[in-house]
């Protein structure tokens, strides 16, 4: 008996279109890596690529207060406040497909810092700010709020600390082996209340001179300093987030501003 042949296709396999949905998953995929800027969290059991004692991992902050207390009798040492400060870090999504991605922003809610200004005024003064990378906040929704439509974007909880994670990860800032930020003057120089200082920033083990532009105004008992700087991450040893060959990215510079408040601390701050 002889049976019946199978149809036969009548589509020419030269002319079928391939499917795009592969792509599409591939570029979903990465939006939500960028878009989180997340990592996977290695195990709680995994070894930390820090030595037992860092470099740069005990809080200088002590060492200054002595000092800070040494120099008050040529001038006015002032405490850092940070409940009536406001330092933030800006880091802005980049490459061919950003729209893809988030920016976001960081806050400093905690800090230790002096400022000492001679009787003679601001040349010859002296800042030291010290802040722990583990103690930033990322991405209040009240902060992001009020800084207009680059920042709209609401992210949820989990994004948050995904981001969070990866940013102080090893395979970014790596904050447990370099907790802490530092900036320390080099010199300063202007009249009050503009001011041009060259402060050492220290990040992620390394230190890099940038000159700040300050607005001081004094009052009796405080004084409030204003200005912001830029950081190359790429200058510190870090090396930007980026998937798909750069098409999804953070951008490399970033924006610090800072608003800080100080309190005359007398002869032994």
């Amino acid at each position: 008996m002889k049976l019946p042949e199978a149809k036969r296709s009548t589509t020419n396999p030269a002319t079928k279109k391939p499917s795009i949905l592969p792509r599409v998953r591939l570029l979903a995929a990465a939006a939500l890596a960028l878009g989180a800027c997340a990592a996977p969290a290695p195990p709680a059991d995994a070894p930390a690529d820090a030595p037992a004692e860092a470099p740069g991992d005990a809080a200088l902050a002590p060492q200054w207060r002595a000092q800070y207390a040494a120099l008050a009798a040529g001038g006015t040492v002032y405490a850092l406040d940070p409940q009536r400060s406001r330092v933030r870090i800006y880091a802005f999504r980049g490459g061919r497909a950003a729209h893809l991605g988030h920016n976001h922003v960081l806050s400093a809610p905690a800090f230790s810092g002096w400022v000492y200004v001679p009787a003679s005024g601001g040349e010859g003064g002296r800042v030291d700010i010290e802040m722990r990378l583990d103690a930033l906040e990322l991405d209040r929704t009240d902060i992001r709020a009020t800084l207009g439509p680059a920042f709209a974007a609401r992210i949820d909880a989990d994004d948050v600390d995904n981001t969070r994670r990866h940013m102080l990860g090893n395979g970014n800032l790596q904050a447990q082996r370099f907790p802490f930020v530092r900036l320390h003057s080099l010199a300063i120089t202007g009249e009050l209340p503009r001011l041009a200082a060259q402060v050492d920033v220290e990040l992620h083990g390394q230190h890099r001179p940038v000159w700040v532009a300050l607005a001081v105004d004094r009052s009796p008992g405080g004084l409030t300093a204003a200005g912001s700087l830029v950081l190359r991450q790429t200058d510190f040893g870090i090396t930007p987030y980026s998937v798909l060959g750069g098409m999804l990215a953070v951008e490399d510079a970033l924006v610090v501003e800072f608003d800080l408040a100080a309190t005359a601390a007398g002869p032994a701050p």
